[in-house]
């Protein structure tokens, strides 16, 4: 019978499934990073450095000899980032490319209900794990996601905050994975392209599902393939200024780029955008890197802040 691949899994049971490769991004993780590749043992993966400064770039190359190991020397953003090892990923033969965030840790059996999934849905071009947060455990950070783009918005994850009691456990269509752990199939990247790189960081996960989506690819959620997730590490949270700062203008950007409004109803949705998030600032820096978004969104000044 031939080799196995994807942790174990028969590739004679799952023909389209052939090579999995996993990117995490590094960027000052320190020892979430390793946490995060301890859990994919037994997952080709590659490690992409995206010019960390605490050392731990070498940490991860003593310990984990076995992955491949970019040091960008700078730090191009999460689309940047991620998109090197995407690339390296797709060179060394990869069907299907792995993202996961270097403050997350994947289950054991994550590789299997990927495998399982895409089997299942042969035009599937996105595969979305299902998110707990670290702590606690049992508490879902993400299990679906919807997009609304009349209104620019897509902050609530189906699930988020609530205990995982069976209710996500179907396979089934959603309109947006998280960047935290998504799998991308190599035709759709063929098809669609890499990570739009003009976000930096923020609502590219989202962005790509559009794409990918409006290609005719399905996205969708694999509730067996599961992770758990501290969130916004590299960023100081969700309520950080930086993060606010390119949540809010990317939400705008990418609302506006696939479904183009103009007078009143442009401004509403710039609105809407810009009210929810300084809705969620915890002091003025945050309602300033909100007001600082909503304006270069309107002067479309991307990429990094």
């Amino acid at each position: 019978m031939e080799a196995l691949a994807w942790g174990g899994v028969d590739r004679a049971l799952h023909p389209r499934v052939v090579n999995l490769v996993a990117v995490v991004l590094n960027w000052n993780g320190g020892d979430d990073t390793l946490a995060a590749l301890a859990s994919l043992d037994g997952v080709e993966t590659v490690c992409v450095d995206n010019g960390s400064e605490d050392g731990s770039p070498d940490a991860i190359a003593e310990r984990f000899p076995g992955v491949e190991l970019i040091r960008t020397g700078v730090n191009l953003g999460f689309s940047g980032g991620n998109n090197v090892g995407i690339r390296r990923a797709l060179a060394r033969g990869a069907d299907w490319v792995l993202l996961l965030n270097n403050d997350a840790a994947a289950d054991r059996g994550l590789p299997a209900a990927l495998a399982a999934a895409a089997g299942e849905r042969p035009d599937a071009g996105v595969l979305a794990c299902k998110v707990f947060f670290a702590d606690p455990p049992d508490v879902l950070m993400y299990a679906g996601g919807r997009v609304n783009l009349r209104l620019g918005y897509w902050g609530r994850q189906d699930g988020f905050g609530q205990k995982d009691d069976g209710r996500f456990d179907t396979l089934r269509d959603v309109d947006r994975a998280t960047g935290a752990a998504m799998a991308v199939s190599r035709a759709a990247i063929e098809r669609v392209g890499l990570l739009d790189e003009s976000l930096f960081a923020y609502a590219e996960d989202t962005e790509w599902c559009l794409r990918i989506r409006e290609a005719g690819f399905g996205v969708v959620f694999v509730p067996d393939a599961k992770v758990w997730h501290v969130g916004s590490a590299s960023t100081g949270g969700l309520s950080s200024p930086t993060s606010i700062y390119y949540d809010t203008r990317n939400m705008i950007a990418v609302a506006e780029r696939h479904d183009p409004r103009r007078g009143p109803a442009a401004a509403v949705r710039r609105g809407v955008v810009l009210g929810a998030h300084l809705a969620s600032a915890r002091d003025a820096a945050g309602v300033r890197a909100a007001v600082k978004g909503w304006r270069d969104a309107r002067r479309g000044r991307l990429g990094r802040r």
